[in-house]
């Protein structure tokens, strides 16, 4: 009997549960979030609370100065912002263009590390000088509108929110790298971020390079966990208060367009994700409460994906002769296979076709998945990376 024999099972399974995570979720979300009503309980202007923004740099002299410039000409009220900025051990004009916008503007507080401390360890001893209830984590390279401050923030008057996403746009657009395919993704997570929070509360996963948090819910992020904006916002979530995102908080960054630097960036954030995954089992034994539901379709299968394919593909084989179906699926899924390598040579001579690209950065990311699995299995044995090119 078919039910009998395990390759289909596994041929039908792996394949439910990728187009559950990459399609029927979405839908799900898409629905439930319909007339779903928005949090209005906000402050108003003459409410707006102190609040310290944080950031850890390594050798940002590119953005450094636009970025700070970009902050201090924010619609907030100035008095009620402080900048603590801290300098990992940076080798170029970092330091020198901190301390010249810190004579200008006390507002700005550079902490200048002598030894590389890693993103998760800048950021965790700069949360303790941080004077204020609420703060805003921010990367270098991403760059505020001037009402992203008072957007993100003004949801905190609603004591149940405990951390508040950004909605982080790229500018870039040229066809010839990953740009537009991983623009697309972006604005795709965005969307499925927002209605998460919409619907359950329950954002899984913050944009790491800009959100807001009350610093009471801040847990200092242990070494060995790469992606920190996870792991800090995932633990809001365990004390019981709700993780949203503010669509209207705008920031602009440029995503690395090189499929190489976009590639290494990828791997890192997998072997981060892998290492969350460990920690963050408990948040999956109750997979029909809405923020576990949502960290299992968003991300836990998702992080699966390269297993899953593996077992589609290698089932797919053993039941091709079983079937004209499964000899049409194996067909394609060699088509499919052998795009990204079409894509690469087209490329080559100054041929770009959009969808060969998304094939070729879908199988990449997950290829990066794959990577980033490997890489935890050794164990993360350091905190510090090198930033992508831009």
């Amino acid at each position: 009997m078919i039910c009998m024999n395990p390759w289909y099972i596994i041929f039908w399974s792996s394949l439910l549960l990728i187009a559950h995570s990459y399609m029927i979720y979405p839908l799900i979300l898409q629905v439930l979030s319909h007339r779903k009503r928005e949090n209005d309980l906000y402050f108003d202007e003459t409410e707006y609370p102190a609040v310290t923004v944080l950031m850890s740099a390594y050798n940002e002299q590119k953005v450094m100065a636009d970025k700070l410039t970009s902050i201090l000409g924010s619609s907030y009220p100035a008095e009620k912002i402080t900048v603590i900025v801290g300098s990992d051990a940076s080798t170029d004009r970092t330091n020198e263009i901190l301390l010249a916008f810190a004579e200008k503007d006390p507002r700005i507080r550079p902490v200048l590390f002598k030894e590389r401390q890693g993103k998760p360890g800048v950021i965790n001893q700069l949360v303790e000088q941080a004077g204020d209830a609420f703060i805003i984590m921010t990367d270098a390279n991403v760059m505020f509108h001037r009402d992203t401050i008072p957007k993100l923030i003004r949801h905190f008057r609603n004591s149940e929110i405990g951390i508040v996403g950004g909605n982080v746009i790229n500018e870039t657009v040229d066809k010839n790298g990953v740009a537009i395919q991983e623009k697309a993704f972006l604005s795709r997570e965005i969307l499925l971020k927002y209605r998460e929070g919409l619907i359950w509360g329950a954002t899984i996963g913050v944009e790491g390079s800009v959100y807001a948090i009350r610093k009471e819910l801040y847990t200092p992020v242990p070494r060995g966990f790469a992606v920190d904006d996870f792991f800090i916002s995932m633990n809001v979530l365990r004390k019981g208060k709700q993780a949203i995102l503010e669509i209207d908080a705008v920031t602009y960054e440029n995503v690395p367009n090189m499929m190489s630097e976009e590639y290494r960036r990828k791997v890192r954030i997998a072997t981060g994700n892998f290492r969350n995954l460990r920690y963050f089992g408990r948040e999956l034994i109750h997979p029909w409460r809405g923020d576990s539901f949502a960290y299992l379709s968003h991300k836990v299968i998702r992080w699966l994906g390269p297993f899953l394919i593996l077992a589609f593909m290698l089932s797919n084989i053993f039941l091709c002769a079983d079937h004209e179906i499964y000899r049409i699926a194996l067909f394609l899924l060699g088509g499919v296979l052998c795009l990204p390598i079409i894509d690469y040579f087209l490329s080559k001579i100054g041929i770009h076709i959009v969808f060969l690209r998304f094939v070729r950065h879908f199988i990449s990311m997950n290829i990066a998945l794959f990577h980033g699995f490997i890489n935890n299995l050794g164990g993360i044995k350091k905190d510090v990376w090198q930033p992508t090119n831009r």
